[in-house]
Parts: C-alpha cells; sequence; structure tokens
C-alpha cells in the first residue's frame, strides 16, 4: 500500500487500547493517528478541520462510558461520511451486529479475534471491503435473506461482477477470489465496491443476501452455507 492506513481507536479500557496499539505496530503500513476513552471526546475531535489527522478507519468499542458505540455510528458518519467503522467488542449479541451492520458500519470484529485478523480485516476494509467474524455470519446472511424484500436491480451486475458476489458467497476472501478469476486484488476490491453501489448495500453479507432475494444468484443455493469472507 502507498498510503498507510490511518486508525483511530475508540475503547474506554487502557489496557486494550495499549495491546492494539503494540499489535499495530509492527505494521509499517498502519499508523494509529490518535485513541481515545469516550465516543463524546473522539465525536468533538473529528469536528476539527480535514487533514492528516482524520482517520481511515475507525475502531469503535461496543460498551463505551456514556454513549454507546452504536449509538455514535450514525454521528460519526454524519460527521465523516467517508471514514470507515469496525465495530471491535466482546458483545456477539446478533441484535448488536444486526444494528451495526444496518447502520454501515464496515466490520464487525470480537475481541477474541487474532492479531493477524485484525489486521487482515482493516486492510480489506481499507481497500473497500467488509469483514464480519465468522461465528456470526450465517445468522446475519439469514436474517438479512429473510427480511430484504425481493426487488430487481436498477442496474445489472455484469458477468465478472456476478462472478464475484458468486465466489464472496462461496466464502471466498479476496485473494482467493483473484487467484481464481486471474485478476488483481486491487481489480477484485473495484468489483467489491461496484457491488456494494449497484446493490445499495455496505457489506458482504448484506449483498449476498440481497442477490439471493432479487434472483441474482441462484435460489437452490441456500444462503445457510454462506462462510463469511473477510472482505
Amino acid at each position: 500500500m502507498k498510503n498507510k492506513i490511518r486508525l483511530m481507536l475508540i475503547e474506554d479500557s487502557e489496557d486494550y487500547r495499549k495491546g492494539i496499539i503494540c499489535a499495530l505496530d509492527t505494521k509499517p503500513d498502519i499508523k494509529m493517528i490518535s485513541q481515545y476513552a469516550t465516543a463524546e471526546i473522539a465525536l468533538r475531535n473529528l469536528q476539527e478541520p480535514a487533514g492528516k489527522n482524520r482517520p481511515d478507519i475507525i475502531l469503535l468499542d461496543l460498551n463505551l462510558p456514556g454513549m454507546s458505540g452504536l449509538d455514535a455510528v450514525p454521528l460519526i458518519r454524519q460527521q465523516v461520511p467517508d471514514v470507515k467503522i469496525i465495530i471491535l467488542t466482546q458483545s456477539d449479541k446478533e441484535a448488536d451486529v444486526l444494528r451495526a451492520i444496518r447502520l454501515g458500519a464496515s466490520g464487525y470484529l470480537l475481541k477474541s479475534a487474532s492479531v493477524s485478523s485484525l489486521i487482515e480485516g482493516i486492510e480489506l476494509v481499507y481497500s473497500g471491503g467488509a469483514t464480519l467474524d465468522s461465528h456470526l455470519a450465517g445468522f446475519i446472511l439469514n436474517t438479512l435473506s429473510e427480511r430484504l424484500p425481493e426487488v430487481t436491480p436498477n442496474v445489472p451486475l455484469s458477468k465478472r461482477e456476478t462472478d464475484v458476489l458468486t465466489l464472496i458467497a462461496e466464502g471466498e476472501a479476496q485473494k482467493q477470489i483473484a487467484a481464481q478469476l486471474d485478476i488483481s486484488t486491487y481489480t477484485v476490491s473495484e468489483y467489491i465496491n461496484n457491488i456494494y453501489s449497484k446493490l445499495e448495500v455496505h457489506n458482504a453479507p448484506a449483498a449476498v443476501a440481497k442477490a439471493y432475494r432479487s434472483g441474482i444468484l441462484p435460489s437452490d443455493r441456500s444462503p445457510v452455507y454462506y462462510k463469511a469472507p473477510l472482505l
């Protein structure tokens, strides 16, 4: 990556903040530019004029003192629409995950995730994808599939976009999709961004669910087998 990924961490546990910073310190392409213990303080600082201290990605805890992480998501998106949010929490409550997805979070990882999973998730979200803890993916996809209305997209996906989406639904990660289609990971990211835009969704689970409901993906392949790629 040519530019460093700039991170903001909103987490009330000082020990956990130190652990995350130490873990990410080994990655030269990732830079922690700010950290806050509450959403309120972070929101005040996000009001400052955009510049080199504006994050690309915010790692956001749910259980914060004062305003919760979930309540902060729409306010963050209102202030800085281009910033991407990864929920990083101990909560595996399905309702929390669903709400985070609906609010537009680009990722949801449990704090028990490995350092390598966190780093991969950060890099994938930065490149335009989304990441979701694999233990929660099946439930989320099925729930979204049940609740999304049957629609026909106004702009149909191209054959290559459909190929990419099919591989996403099969649980392939970005590198594997690139290898199978003999294209670069950058090109895969471009296709993923186009898919999200055309289907008017924010992440991989919602894209796959909507594709099943609208007939883009064959209905005889049940979403229950979705394996949650880190896209």
